[in-house]
């Protein structure tokens, strides 16, 4: 809890200076906490006068820390800025430095503050799953909680690599991928056993104790025993051809090029290591790029490339340090950590790793040896990956300058959204705005808004517009006295494209005139004649059309952010349409969660059954009291 600074407390006359000059900022202020400051280890937090938090930090002793900002001489002007911004601080103490560290990384990653090295584009890592909660185990690509029973291996870095080891584990093991409903329904193999990448136990073409022998072998070889599983398979197939059993032998061929096929994908694969991440740093031009090796059961389950905010004066080990510790903040850590540079805080950083895990994890930088050689490659791979983003970015920006001339922008745009709907026939109409600056494509901060409109006409593009432009822009309104630099998604954009012609345009300007926003800029992209790409038409207001060439680099540049757009929506409308067609009557029934509507379902076989079953049937279902069977019945049989 924040412990409270008697003497910040307002009296009458600092208040009117308050109303006067402003709250006061600076190591002034930073002093006055330093008087009560904790001795003990934690975390602090510095905030501006708008309430802003500036930095997140730890300390062992904090009361001399926030004694050390109060000097203000000896920082440097990252840290001069910090403190003149500094209007008032929180405390909160720990037991020890360990967990202050492990705090300190997950306030950061959830407040994301300016001052501090923030990692960006988090996303969570999927995993290949061999479930165990069936009698016949499923192999499948998982993402998320690991609360479901079985074996998980990875972290991979990416959807795909999971879905290309996954589909090649099938060929090799023969494994199934149905889920459990499909796998009980079955009365004949499926298309999977004709094309030789599932061994059909759903149908007895397999028996159960063979099947669990393929699973042996997968998870043997998903362990590191690769080398084992294919002498096996070696060993069998000899035997099969031995006995001229000559189309046994060439499955078990066929599932040994497999094998080799996802080894030869993995690239370098480590003799000496079975477990371990590595960490590479590279800088250049102002900004950082951390390449991440998973390396898992001897494998190279691939990379993934982060460039953290951070200031530029921070050198890489800094930055590097500070990463890692967010990193691991909602993910099991490997047993080994490899980093390309020395950190200060490596004891520490390991002992919290260690903590968390239960398990002894090492943090080192290796200087010779295999180890370096995976450690050099991951610099290589991290410097080439920054050469590419800075030459990406350059190009982008002198692509958005000559956006801004054709536009008549008074400076190349730092935020475009781009709006667009999707529907059928004027079902489950969804409006997408998605975000691109300099650098790309803003993922994160993209939007969807399923349409509310009573009065909302079927297929009336026009109405779909205003309505999403409104929910959009009214929110901006309500923040525009804020900080604009806040990361809320929901800043002012410097541009606005919308997909459509002259009507949507004027929609568009309709809308923002209203809410007091006339002053964005607006065009409206049309498709060309017979939607021919390439013939497309700009419109902006009061003046005529615009036909760029069709070989135009601002040109395509609209498109690929039409085109986004489009995907964009399109996705979110087939999402909401397949969550329409899944819904259940059960789903409207207040107190009923996916346990209770699955335990209903099994016992009266439909959502019918339910709505026709009595309070005394209702009652005989597991997890339903006689309570919550009278609310069901009472919402079944109050509607006519």
């Amino acid at each position: 809890m924040p412990l409270e600074n008697p003497d910040s407390a307002p009296s009458l006359l600092s208040r009117a200076k308050d109303a006067l000059l402003g709250p006061e900022t600076g190591a002034t202020v930073i002093a006055r906490f330093a008087k009560t400051a904790p001795a003990g280890p934690g975390v602090y937090r510095m905030f501006n006068a708008e309430g802003e938090v500036l930095y997140v930090g730890k300390a062992r002793h904090l009361k001399k820390r926030v004694q050390s900002y109060a000097r203000g001489t000896g920082h440097n002007n990252r840290i001069g800025r910090m403190i003149a911004d500094t209007a008032t601080m929180e405390f909160v103490t720990t037991r020890t430095e360990i967990e202050a560290l492990l705090l300190e990384a997950n306030l950061i990653k959830r407040l994301k503050p300016r001052y501090n090295v923030v990692l960006r584009d988090d996303k969570s890592f999927p995993f290949i799953l061999i479930a165990r909660d069936h009698p016949i185990p499923q192999i499948l690509k998982h993402r998320g909680a690991r609360n479901r029973k079985g074996d998980y291996f990875g972290p991979f870095a990416s959807a795909g690599a999971v879905g290309r080891t996954v589909n090649t584990l099938q060929r090799a093991f023969l494994l199934r991928s149905c889920t459990d409903s499909y796998y009980e329904t079955r009365t004949r193999p499926c298309l999977l056993f004709q094309i030789k990448r599932c061994s059909a136990p759903c149908t007895g073409e397999i028996s159960e104790k063979d099947y669990g022998l393929l699973v042996d072998e997968a998870l043997g070889f998903l362990r590191g025993e690769s080398d084992e599983v294919k002498h096996r398979l070696h060993a069998l197939m000899d035997e099969a051809s031995a006995r001229q059993d000559y189309e046994r032998a060439a499955s078990f061929r066929d599932r040994l090029t497999a094998l080799s096929h996802i080894q030869s994908r993995q690239g370098i694969n480590p003799h000496t290591l079975k477990e371990a991440d590595v960490f590479a740093a590279h800088q250049d031009a102002g900004q950082t790029c951390i390449q991440v090796f998973f390396f898992r059961s001897g494998n190279n389950w691939g990379n993934r490339a982060y460039y953290p905010r951070a200031d530029k004066a921070l050198p890489a080990e800094e930055v590097l340090e500070a990463f890692i510790a967010q990193f691991y903040d909602d993910k099991p850590p490997p047993k080994l950590i490899l980093l390309s540079h020395e950190i200060k805080g490596r004891r520490l950083l390991a002992e919290a790793l260690s903590l968390k895990a239960d398990r002894k994890i090492t943090v080192t930088t290796p200087h010779r040896g295999e180890k370096r050689e995976l450690v050099d490659h991951a610099l290589v791979t991290a410097r080439e990956a920054l050469a590419r983003r800075l030459a990406e970015s350059a190009s982008q920006a002198a692509i958005f300058a000559r956006l801004a001339d054709a536009l008549d922008l008074d400076e190349p745009p730092a935020r475009v959204e781009v709006y667009d709907n999707s529907h059928i026939s004027g079902t489950n109409p969804v409006g997408a705005m998605i975000v691109a600056g300099p650098e790309g494509f803003i993922k994160a901060q993209y939007r969807k808004f399923n349409m509310k409109g009573e009065d909302l006409a079927a297929g009336d593009d026009y109405a779909m517009m205003r309505e999403m432009l409104t929910r959009r822009f009214s929110r901006l309104v309500k923040a525009k006295d804020k900080d604009p630099a806040n990361d809320t998604g929901w800043t002012a954009p410097d541009l606005v494209l919308i997909d459509g012609g002259p009507g949507q345009l004027s929609a568009a300007h309709d809308v923002l005139d209203e809410l007091g926003l006339s002053e964005l800029k607006i065009a409206a992209v049309a498709k060309g004649p017979d939607r021919n790409a390439g013939r497309e038409r700009i419109y902006l207001k009061g003046k005529e059309p615009l036909l760029l060439e069709p070989r135009d680099p601002v040109l395509y540049c609209i498109q690929t952010l039409r085109d986004e757009a489009h995907r964009f929506a399109i996705g979110a409308h087939r999402a909401r349409r397949k969550k329409t067609l899944t819904a259940s009557p059960l789903d409207e029934v207040a107190g009923i969660g996916p346990s209770r509507k699955r335990a209903l379902l099994q016992h009266f076989g439909s959502a019918k059954a339910v709505s026709r079953a009595g309070i005394a049937d209702l009652e005989g279902v597991g997890g339903i009291s006689a309570q919550m069977a009278k609310a069901i019945y009472d919402h079944f049989h109050e509607r006519g």
